[in-house]
C-alpha cells in the first residue's frame, strides 16, 4: 500500500488471506477489484478517500485535558473517550489533542497486488463468516 505520491506506507510481512464476499476482512473497493482473479493475477488499484477510510473529518478532533488520564499520556497513544476510540496528536498548554478519524482518512491509496491461492470456503467458514485455516 502506497500513499498517492508513491510512499510505501505498508508491505505486510505474510500474505494476507481474507474470506471474499463481503465479510468486512477487506475494503469494499479492493474485494471488488479481486473479484474472479486467479492466482498469478497483478491487481494496481488506486483509491480515493471515500472508497478507502473516508475523509477527514476535523468534528472528529477534540481537546481535553491532560490531567484527566493521569501521568504518561504521550503523542501517539490511543484513549477512549465517551465510547469511542481516540489518538492523542499533540500534547500542549495542559491540553491534549485527541483525533478519532482513522490514521488514513483523508489519504488516497494505491494498492499493488497479487493473488497467491484462491480456493473455496468451506461451509463453516461461510456460516462464521472467517477464515479458519
Amino acid at each position: 500500500m502506497y500513499d498517492a505520491q508513491g510512499m510505501l506506507l505498508d508491505a505486510p510481512e505474510e500474505p494476507l488471506t481474507y474470506l471474499h464476499g463481503g465479510y468486512g476482512g477487506l475494503l469494499e473497493a479492493l474485494e471488488r477489484a479481486l473479484e474472479g482473479m486467479l492466482p498469478g493475477a497483478d491487481v494496481r488499484l488506486q483509491l480515493e478517500p471515500e472508497q478507502a477510510f473516508g475523509d477527514y473529518d476535523a468534528d472528529l478532533v477534540r481537546l481535553a485535558p491532560v490531567e484527566r488520564y493521569g501521568d504518561g499520556l504521550q503523542v501517539g497513544m490511543e484513549v477512549e473517550e465517551d465510547g469511542s476510540f481516540y489518538r492523542v496528536t499533540d500534547i500542549a498548554g495542559g491540553q491534549a489533542v485527541l483525533d478519532a478519524n482513522h490514521l488514513l482518512a483523508g489519504m488516497a491509496l494505491r494498492f499493488v497486488m497479487k493473488v497467491l491461492s484462491v480456493r473455496h470456503a468451506t461451509a463453516e467458514e461461510v456460516r462464521q463468516g472467517v477464515l479458519l485455516e
